[in-house]
């Protein structure tokens, strides 16, 4: 299995976090030492980096975005073209909320708000890896994974 391949099969299994550092601490050959943890936090730290912070996202049903949400992930799915020249740019995971990837692993698209003057706080953030797609409806203060399977 190619790396690539590997990347989609852990993000869509393990949902980043802790399971993909232990994987990643030991594909490298590093050592991994448990530390007592709430049973939703990532329990295992690689001893060689600092330890791993518990990721600041949730979880949403697919059914439960909002119809905006649908057309913009429609029109990330068919390349385009996009209402806003931001769409399809860099996010760049200032807020340290998502699992930390390199830059460019992120876009941004933005979900319209109706009634809204201007882009609104709602977008979709989407990482390299298949389905791993956040919603965030309060501007990046917070982000839900988007659940395919309900």
């Amino acid at each position: 299995m190619g790396m690539n391949s590997f990347s989609r099969v852990l993000s869509s299994t393990a949902r980043a976090g802790a399971l993909g550092a232990l994987v990643t601490t030991l594909f490298l050959g590093g050592q991994v030492t448990a530390a007592a943890a709430p049973a939703d936090s990532a329990a295992l730290t690689p001893t060689t980096a600092t330890a791993v912070q518990p990721l600041a996202f949730g979880d949403i049903c697919y059914s439960d975005l909002p119809a905006e949400a649908y057309d913009t992930l429609d029109l990330i799915a068919e390349g385009g073209p996009y209402p806003y020249p931001q769409d399809g740019g860099t996010f760049y995971n200032r807020e340290g909320l998502l699992p930390g990837q390199p830059t460019g692993y992120y876009h941004e698209y933005t979900v319209e708000t109706p009634g809204s003057p201007d882009r609104g706080a709602r977008r979709i953030v989407t990482g390299d890896s298949f389905e791993e797609d956040y919603y965030t409806s309060d501007h990046y203060a917070s982000f839900d994974l988007v659940d395919y399977a309900c």
